[in-house]
C-alpha cells in the first residue's frame, strides 16, 4: 500500500491524500490541466520535492524523509534522461553501478533487460543512434534493473507517434501485471489512461480526488473533469 497523508509541499500551493494498493495491474492515470499539480505529486512520492507536512507511507513504513536513491520509487522522465555520450548498454547499466567495469553478474542482468524491451541489438549503440521510440525502450530497461515496487510515468512517451506510444504503454503494462508493480502514470491523453488504466486520479489546482474505477469515472465525470476533458468527456 502507497499511502499518502496530508502531503503538502513547502509553498503550499498542493495538498495530496491518496491509497493507493499494491495489486496485479496496479496502474493508476493522474490526469488534469497542465499546472494543476500533477509533477509536483510525482515528485514529492520520489522525494525531489520537500514536504511542509504530511506523510508518505509504503507497506506501513514512512519514507518522507528518505533520500530519492532510497525510496522504492522509479520514476521516468519524458526526456528519457540518458547521457549522449554513453552506449545504450552503459546507460542501462547506470541501474546498477556508476563503474564502468561490468561484472558478469551485471553484464548479464543488462543484457537481459535490453532483450526485454527489444534493444538486443543496440547496446553498443549511442543515444541519438536510436529512434524515439527505441531510446523510451532503452530508458524503461535502466527502470527494469532497479526492480522497485513503485514506477512513476511523467508523460515519458508523449512524443511518440500514436503506434509507437500504444506499445510502449503495453509493455509497461505487462511489466507491471508481471511484477505486481503500482504504476502512477502521469498523462494528458485519455485513451493514454483508459488503455491501461485501472483508475483515474484527477487533479487540479493543487487538489487531487480519490481514484474512481477508469471507466465509472468516464460514465459520469464531475463537471471539473468534464470541463477538462470536453469533447472526450463520457467516451473511451
Amino acid at each position: 500500500m502507497l499511502h499518502i497523508k496530508e502531503v503538502t509541499v513547502q509553498n503550499g500551493s498542493f495538498s495530496l491524500s491518496l491509497d493507493l494498493p499494491q495489486m496485479s495491474s496496479g496502474i493508476y492515470a493522474m490526469i488534469g490541466p497542465s499546472g494543476g499539480g500533477k509533477s509536483t505529486a510525482l515528485a514529492s512520492i520520489a522525494g525531489f520535492q520537500s514536504l511542509r507536512s504530511g506523510a508518505i507511507f509504503w507497506q506501513g513504513r514512512d519514507i518522507s524523509t528518505d533520500a530519492p536513491a532510497r525510496r522504492p520509487v522509479a520514476i521516468l522522465f519524458q526526456d528519457n534522461n540518458l547521457f549522449p555520450h554513453l552506449s545504450i548498454e552503459r546507460n542501462v547499466a547506470l541501474a546498477l553501478t556508476p563503474r564502468k567495469q561490468l561484472t558478469v553478474e551485471q553484464r548479464s542482468k543488462v543484457s537481459d533487460a535490453l532483450d526485454r524491451v527489444g534493444l538486443s541489438a543496440h547496446g553498443e549503440k549511442k543515444p541519438a543512434a536510436l529512434s524515439g521510440g527505441q531510446q523510451s525502450r532503452a530508458a524503461l530497461a535502466r527502470i527494469l534493473l532497479q526492480d522497485k515496487p513503485i514506477l512513476l510515468l511523467d508523460e515519458p512517451f508523449s512524443a511518440l507517434g500514436p503506434a509507437l506510444r500504444q506499445d510502449m504503454l503495453d509493455l509497461v503494462a505487462e511489466i507491471a501485471r508481471e511484477r505486481q508493480t503500482t504504476v502512477i502514470m502521469v498523462t494528458h491523453t485519455l485513451s493514454d489512461a483508459t488503455r491501461i488504466a485501472k483508475d483515474i486520479i484527477f487533479i487540479d489546482h493543487g487538489k487531487a480526488d480519490h481514484p474512481v474505477a477508469t471507466p465509472e469515472l468516464l460514465e459520469n465525470p464531475p463537471e471539473a473533469l468534464r470541463q477538462y476533458l470536453g469533447n472526450d468527456a463520457g467516451s473511451t
